[in-house]
């Protein structure tokens, strides 16, 4: 069985149909991100009304200029297995107040997964020396570099701090080879793969809305890529959701 770790069920048309397409498919688990105050009643709706849905409460860094008292509250909800999306992206913001603004916001974040004793979802684009900064400030905290698709550099520091490192489709495009690189690397035990749908669809699927039930596409792209069999990349990834996302319980 294959594990989604990183979704945003409640931007899909239909996401029950979605997420019952997923199932006929083998992906026993999907982790609906949240981002947001405006959505999260959406994203916690989804993960009460399906057993194999988690969810997580968190503020991405392109919302940094919203307030984040609304985050702790929610973190007790029983379906919820992680702060985030939380991080640093630079890619579109080139303002110093803007980026002080997100490293704020992401330190925030940082604390409160210290002091519930979750993990995190980190964001980062363009941003990798602040990133890891942050995230050394707080070594008690683990968590995951999700859509990854910065530096083997920036993977392997992140790893070094028991960070996991996730895969999405990204790395089936033909101007991923950045990401092929990081994927063959990662060690087995700290692998996780995902679709971030509804974005990145991995190909066979380019130009369609993502959904869960593709995160079958990558996981065998990623398998073959490292030389293993289909079903043992499954095993290793979906053990390692579990591993990192403890309050998931695996049926």
């Amino acid at each position: 069985m294959l594990v989604d770790s990183h979704c945003h069920l409640n931007y899909l048309e239909d996401p029950g149909a979605r997420i019952r397409e997923a199932r006929e498919a083998g992906v026993s688990a999907q982790l609906c991100i949240g981002v947001d105050a405006a959505h999260i009643s959406e994203v916690l709706a989804l993960a009460e009304q399906e057993p194999d849905v988690w969810a997580t409460v968190g503020q991405h860094p392109d919302a940094a200029e919203n307030p984040f008292d609304w985050i702790e509250p929610a973190l007790d909800h029983p379906r919820v297995v992680a702060v985030g999306e939380t991080g640093l992206d630079y890619f579109h913001c080139e303002e110093d107040d803007a980026r002080a603004r997100q490293r704020e916001n992401f330190a925030h974040q940082l604390e409160l997964a210290d002091r519930h004793e979750l993990p995190v979802v980190v964001h980062t684009r363009a941003a990798e020396a602040d990133t890891l900064a942050l995230i050394r400030r707080f070594p008690n905290v683990r968590g995951v570099l999700h859509c990854f698709t910065e530096s083997w550099e920036m993977a392997s520091a992140a790893l070094e701090l028991g960070y996991f490192i996730s895969i999405s489709g990204i790395v089936t495009f033909r101007n991923g080879e950045n990401v092929r690189v990081v994927a063959r690397q990662v060690p087995e035990d700290r692998l996780l793969i995902e679709t971030d749908a509804p974005w990145l669809a991995p190909v066979p699927h380019r130009g369609k809305p993502n959904a869960p039930a593709y995160v079958r596409d990558t996981a065998h792209f990623v398998a073959e890529l490292r030389g293993v069999a289909f079903e043992t990349l499954a095993e290793q990834t979906s053990g390692n959701f579990y591993a990192l996302f403890r309050r998931a319980i695996q049926d």
